[in-house]
């Protein structure tokens, strides 16, 4: 039998577009499968707002950051905590990343055209002890242009391949099977859905027009995790994380159904940490949806007060932008699912970003003027559009008013006004003087010793309670699914592993699919940063060792 392609890639989001690339490069003919129409093309990276991580680049050292290699996997090891026999592949992916983090890649992006926004952002800061959770330094590096800036060199090196004859981008492809005609896996099947001009992120038609098997020497699987899938985001829980939520926002399109990867399992694949999974405790609805409880993430500096369901401030260390899952492990076991930033407008017009490409224009549309714009006064205008319009948003003058219209929002009086006066009226008087034992006052101050986030991201620090400062604004936060830390197990050169450790003859894996690389790069959490970075390199290694494998 003859074969259609020397590799077929199922799924052009980020990771499947380098891959494909990668092949290209090599001169190997490439089938590159999608279920989705072919204006969804880059897949979950075009929404991102293009955050990077690497390690001692230019950008950080112009702003005095001092970062290393050793210091960047010492933040990793604390944060990915890997403890489990499953753990061998990851770790040692985890390894190789750092080195491309602190090595080659960004150079590798700027020679594709890949700039950087200057200013680096600190995400995810830990606030426990050195070999704790969180990273030491700020490492986020914001692609100018965002999502769609990341995506472009990927997606013209593909259609350079498609315009040599190398590359068939076949849409509307649905993978059903993977099968063996000859030992190895190169047999792909499923089915042909009919042509849909949906744009790009919204549900499109899942009517079957034909079907398709095609034969390949290998196969990469590039599809994506389980975020649009809330019943198997809840099937998979950890219990570490307490009782799964009973209604979630979804930070992905809802055709991020895992689908593809009980496909590969059937195939012979092993899939590794179910349960570790990416999930946002910042999640707000989406005035403007594009898709099914479509969700978008606020990124806030360190200054709003964290309040539970009931008005009570969050522990230390869990202050906005600090530990995502040690977030959501309190919520989660608290009874509620939802909890509240409260702030002032003093704050929000200086703290508040969206997470997404497209709530982003200036950055996204790499315009220097509207990023200025940034700095006069006023929210910026995708916060002011949620401030408007958006059902979780609430501003008033009075504290008395705030409080009852967070309760009449959530139809249950749980927030008592005298309690949650006396919260912010004690933290008030811990910003009245130089000294202070609230840890989160301290953060303020210490992140205002960062020029980065002295610019752009972090307020003065002043009196919740200050009329100047006003008016209040009270923000209902929701879980926001997004992504999938486990995935495929694969060695270093993503060859999928099977049961006892050997690889599947003809797979490979790489993105989320394959948990950013051997099947959960990060561990049990993220420094952030590093899902997109790991489609890049997950995917190029895919690439590249499938070419060396075909003949």
């Amino acid at each position: 039998m003859a074969y259609d392609a020397d590799v077929i890639v199922i799924g052009a989001g980020l990771a499947g577009l380098a891959a494909t690339a990668e092949l290209v490069d090599a001169g190997r003919k490439v089938i590159l499968l999608d279920q989705e129409p072919e204006q969804s093309l880059g897949g979950q990276a075009h929404w991102s707002f293009g955050g990077l991580f690497l390690v001692n680049s230019p950008e950080q050292r112009r702003l005095r950051i001092r970062d290393s290699h050793e210091l960047a996997w010492q933040d990793w090891l604390g944060t990915a905590g890997f403890d489990r026999p499953e753990d061998h592949w990851p770790r040692k992916w985890a390894e190789a990343y750092v080195d491309f983090a602190a090595g080659e890649k960004r150079s590798w992006l700027h020679r594709q055209g890949v700039r950087l926004f200057p200013v680096v952002g600190w995400a995810e800061r830990g606030g426990y002890d050195a070999t704790g959770h969180g990273n030491s330094v700020p490492r986020f590096h914001i692609t100018w242009g965002t999502g769609p800036g990341l995506v472009a060199p990927f997606e013209r090196r593909v259609r350079a391949g498609a315009a040599r004859g190398l590359v068939e981008l076949r849409f509307r492809h649905r993978v059903t099977g993977l099968s063996r005609s000859a030992g190895s896996v190169d047999t792909v099947s499923g089915e042909i859905l009919e042509p849909s001009d949906a744009e790009r992120g919204r549900p499109s038609s899942r009517e079957v027009a034909g079907a398709f098997e095609l034969r390949a020497q290998a196969v990469i699987v590039t599809s994506g995790g389980i975020g649009g899938n809330h019943e198997l985001v809840r099937a998979n829980w950890p219990e570490r994380l307490g009782t799964p939520p009973r209604r979630m926002l979804s930070g992905v399109p809802a055709h991020v159904d895992g689908k593809m990867l009980g496909i590969a399992e059937a195939a012979g694949g092993r899939i590794i940490n179910r349960d570790r999974m990416w999930h946002y405790t910042e999640g707000i609805d989406n005035w403007n949806p594009i898709w099914p409880l479509h969700g978008i993430r606020i990124l806030s500096g360190p200054s709003p007060l964290w309040l539970d369901a009931r008005g009570k401030r969050l522990p230390v260390p869990l202050f906005p932008g600090f530990d995502t899952l040690g977030t959501l492990e309190h919520i989660m076991r608290s009874g509620h699912d939802h909890t509240w930033f409260v702030l002032t407008q003093k704050i929000i017009e200086k703290e508040f970003t969206l997470s997404g490409s497209e709530q982003n224009p200036d950055l996204t549309g790499k315009s220097i003027r509207d990023v200025l714009g940034r700095a006069r006064s006023g929210a910026p205008g995708p916060v002011q559009a949620f401030m408007d319009h958006g059902a979780d948003f609430i501003v008033e003058r009075s504290l008395t008013d705030l409080v009852r219209r967070m309760n009449e929002l959530t139809g249950e009086p749980l927030i008592a006004e005298d309690a949650l006066r006396g919260e912010i009226v004690a933290r008030d008087r811990e910003i009245a003087h130089p000294f202070t034992k609230d840890l989160q006052v301290t953060a303020i101050r210490g992140a205002r010793k960062y020029l980065g986030d002295r610019l752009i991201r972090t307020a003065a620090p002043h009196r919740i309670l200050d009329p100047k400062a006003g008016p209040l604004i009270a923000v209902r936060l929701n879980i926001l699914t997004r992504k999938t830390l486990g995935g495929l197990e694969t060695d270093l050169s993503s060859r999928v592993l099977a049961d006892g450790g050997a690889p599947l003859p003809g797979v490979y894996a790489a993105g989320e699919a394959a948990g950013f690389g051997g099947g959960g790069v990060h561990g049990y959490r993220s420094l952030e940063g590093t899902f997109l970075g790991g489609c890049l390199f997950s995917g190029r290694t895919a690439g590249r060792a499938a070419a060396r494998a075909v003949s």
